[in-house]
């Protein structure tokens, strides 16, 4: 019989169920660290602010500049593509394969309204400036203060 330090008795089954409900805990679909165990967004954005509006840039290593969409819509800024990918040739195999291949779409929410006729997008190095100038309707209002 299995006996712990202190003297008192301890069963093998209780351990066993123990045993079964921590590995159960373990394997569940929560996460117990941030970011283990969900699946990164494609394409990776960064999306800053300054004074004028917002910054976005997106990483689009083999993607053709001809194969982006970009619109926007009040808020919210959408990029769209297709990235073809390394087609294999006859006799050849993936020994590893980690870069997806398809369409893709990633909306995100801006902090503010901009004004979609001023966007600016650059493509360079397979990255993806977009440039987002403020909307004017939603640029904060400086209020004079009159004396007297």
């Amino acid at each position: 019989m299995l006996r712990r330090s202190y003297g008192r008795t301890l069963s093998p089954w209780r351990e066993m169920e123990r045993l079964r409900r921590e590995m159960n805990r373990l394997v569940s679909g929560t996460p117990r660290w941030p970011g283990v165990g969900a699946a990164p967004s494609y394409p990776a954005m960064n999306v800053w602010t300054n004074e004028d509006g917002v910054i976005v840039t997106a990483e689009l290593l083999g993607v053709a500049s001809e194969d982006i969409d970009i619109s926007v819509q009040g808020d919210t800024l959408t990029v769209r593509g297709c990235c073809l990918g390394h087609e294999l040739q006859e006799g050849e195999v993936y020994h590893r394969r980690e870069r997806g291949r398809g369409i893709f779409t990633r909306s995100i929410q801006l902090p503010f309204e901009v004004a979609p006729d001023a966007v600016e997008a650059a493509f360079s190095k397979g990255v993806l400036s977009i440039s987002l100038p403020r909307a004017e309707a939603d640029k904060p209002k400086k209020i004079a203060i009159k004396a007297g």
